[in-house]
């Protein structure tokens, strides 16, 4: 019989093929341990969803990986990011290169690669529940199909049914009052394909564009709306009434906002946006959660995916240098609980700065803005120079902190 207490993990269960999920399972196979990817749907989903920039600490974790080549096939640079006010004035510019890449494309550039070395993924294996046996832990599908091994792993993203299980008392994620849409369109009206992300502080939201090569324009809105959604209600609202509802937000701003939005011929989407500070512990008996599922930033900082893949080699290293699951757990949360909390804040905080209500608040947010923007993109240098060495070990420092 093997015990929590004594035993190295050698296998691994993860729930959930998204971000945070394949990545793990690349750095766990090059520590030695196995992991099977068990996805809910039944099939991938590579076309649908939003878009994303992926900073360069996130790239950094593929570079290690060795898959970074991989991903960047799927996207494109942007090389700065404009701020601008809703009459189209330059407010100020964050320098930062970023990736610009659809979602789903992401997810399927790390899950192919995660195939193409081995890891298995098994598709159409929603998790139902987690039971601790006397060598590990047995995971029951929906489909009433079973599995074994020495740990679970949850990756399965904000509304993660790993955690609702495991820990049924954990806090929930909180609605941040903001809604997010998103489009791709092309239009004769909006900046050439030069690199630039533009936003703008609009009149009643928040719009930012990038055209890529070819002349397609990525676009996203924000704007803030006190009342939660019920579950579902944004993602069934149809393109035209979203269309139709944009434009009449939108029609005091500066050109080309309403005109980007107005050629959008099809497939306009609408997302309540969470945040989850922290649960009190991210782990439970041989049950680990990661990425969203155990601490999830809204996107206006631009670091969730980052967030994902730098949990992804720090557990890694934690499971590969640490005697026990239970060590490695605590050791995972020691090292990674303060920077993720900073992040949280921080997109808490920047969304709710995207919204000015009277005149005057614009003619103020206007003055300071830029003295602003020039504070939060020297704040971004730490974030986005963060690295994690695979090479080095877990000290022995990092698990008297954790323990």
């Amino acid at each position: 019989m093997r015990d929590l207490e004594t035993t190295r993990t050698r296998s691994v269960a993860l729930i959930g093929c998204g971000i945070a999920g394949p990545v793990l399972a690349m750095f766990l196979q090059e520590a030695g341990i196995e992991a099977i990817i068990y996805e809910g749907k039944e099939e991938p989903r590579d076309d649908g969803g939003a878009f994303l920039n992926l900073a360069p600490n996130g790239l950094a974790v593929l570079d290690t990986l060795g898959v970074r080549k991989d991903v960047e096939q799927a996207g494109t640079q942007t090389t700065s990011t404009a701020f601008l006010n809703h009459r189209g004035k330059k407010l100020g510019e964050n320098p930062a290169e970023t990736l610009l890449l659809k979602r789903g494309l992401l997810n399927k550039a790390l899950r192919e690669a995660a195939v193409k070395r081995g890891i298995r993924v098994e598709f159409g294996k929603f998790f139902e529940s987690v039971e601790e046996t006397a060598d590990g832990v047995r995971v029951r599908f929906s489909d009433g199909s079973t599995t074994e091994a020495d740990i679970l792993v949850g990756c399965d993203g904000i509304h993660s049914k790993t955690r609702y299980t495991v820990m049924p008392d954990a806090p929930r994620p909180e609605y941040t009052g903001v809604i997010g849409t998103a489009g791709y369109t092309r239009s004769k009206d909006a900046a050439p394909a030069d690199g630039v992300m533009r936003m703008s502080f609009c009149y009643k939201g928040f719009f930012g564009y990038q055209t890529i090569p070819g002349e397609e324009i990525y676009w996203f809105g924000n704007f803030h709306q006190p009342e939660e959604p019920a579950r579902g209600e944004t993602e069934q609202t149809s393109h035209e009434v979203w269309k139709a509802r944009l434009l009449e937000r939108h029609r005091k701003d500066h050109h080309p906002v309403s005109a980007i939005i107005d050629s959008t011929p099809s497939g306009i989407i609408g997302y309540p946006i969470y945040d989850m500070l922290t649960l009190p512990l991210w782990h439970r008996g041989r049950v680990c959660l990661v990425g969203d599922a155990a601490h999830a930033t809204s996107p206006h900082v631009g670091q969730g995916v980052s967030m994902a893949m730098e949990d992804a080699i720090v557990l890694a290293k934690c499971l590969r240098d640490l005697p026990t699951p239970q060590q490695a757990f605590a050791a995972f949360q020691a090292i990674r609980q303060e920077r993720v909390e900073a992040i949280i804040k921080e997109g808490r905080r920047t969304g709710n700065q995207k919204a000015a209500t009277s005149g005057f608040q614009r003619a103020v947010r206007d003055l300071v803005l830029p003295f602003f923007l020039k504070l939060g993109v020297k704040a971004t240098v730490p974030v986005y120079a963060y690295r994690v060495s695979w090479e080095e070990k877990v000290t022995e420092n990092e698990v008297a902190a954790a323990l």
